[in-house]
């Protein structure tokens, strides 16, 4: 059963860093601001609580500055070929960085008026791992 947006707001309290506790907070109340959908806005927190568990309290996102800190995270979501024979961790892999790119966008740009003046940080150019899987579309 899918978690609740509310159940997923209540998991926030148990990040171990205040800081990164209340930078989220800051996050959700821009995702609701921006016309987010419900479902974006859990699957998105969801995404960045998890982050903000692993790099645990003595790290705040303030102090991530380099790619080998995300993909650190990020690698923790490939499976080998026994427990996932067709590669569906990768689809895994690439939401979990284009959700964390965007938190790290909001993050260093949140004071910038304009979104379209927005700039992704360079320790996040960060390409999405391609797919083995066959491709279905016509």
């Amino acid at each position: 059963m899918p978690q609740r947006l509310s159940t997923t707001i209540n998991k926030i309290l148990r990040i171990p860093n205040s800081i990164n506790l209340s930078i989220i907070r800051d996050f959700h109340r821009y995702m609701q601001s921006d016309g987010c959908s419900e479902k974006n806005q859990n699957n998105n927190l969801k995404a960045i609580i998890a982050f903000a568990n692993f790099i645990g309290p003595d790290v705040s996102f303030y102090d991530i500055h380099n790619r080998e800190q995300i993909l650190c995270y990020l690698d923790t979501k490939i499976k080998n070929i026994e427990q996932d024979p067709e590669g569906k961790w990768i689809t895994t892999w690439n939401d979990y960085l284009n959700r964390i790119k965007l938190f790290f966008r909001w993050l260093t740009n949140r004071h910038v008026l304009n979104k379209s003046d927005w700039k992704t940080p360079d320790f996040l150019q960060i390409r999405e791992r391609r797919s083995k899987r066959r491709s279905y579309h016509y």
